[in-house]
């Protein structure tokens, strides 16, 4: 909670401007409740564990689509060292194609529709 949650606020913001919404998973770690606390006071917008099933479906786009792209590019077999790691990393993110970009952001508008179609049924 010290070290890790208070640089989320700000690297949303810097990344996503401030009108995101953050959200975790059914991570134990997540659902603690001095967690939840501490991100209900500081998160202008949080979706509590309560209000988001654990096997509901992810609606980030990195975490079903481009991670598996973005891990596919490395080049794992060149990683010997903390330096490798950060070249190779940021190969791979040059290297995503705008294909890939877009065809995620289009899963991810059909994913909000399926779910508020579902009407709190949770697709699995």
């Amino acid at each position: 909670i010290k070290e890790v949650l208070p640089i989320a606020p700000k690297f949303g913001n810097d990344m996503f401007g401030n009108d995101g919404t953050f959200q975790q998973d059914g991570a134990r770690p997540h659902t603690h409740a001095k967690s939840q606390e501490w991100c209900v006071k500081h998160f202008p917008s949080f979706i509590e564990k309560d209000h988001w099933p654990p096997n509901s479906p992810d609606l980030n786009q990195l975490d079903y689509c481009i991670w598996n792209e973005f891990a596919q590019l490395a080049k794992w077999d060149t990683v010997t060292s903390k330096t490798t790691l950060i070249t190779a990393l940021k190969r791979a993110v040059r290297e995503i194609s705008q294909d890939a970009v877009e065809k995620s952001c289009a899963s991810w508008t059909n994913r909000l529709h399926r779910l508020s179609q579902d009407k709190g049924n949770y697709i699995r």
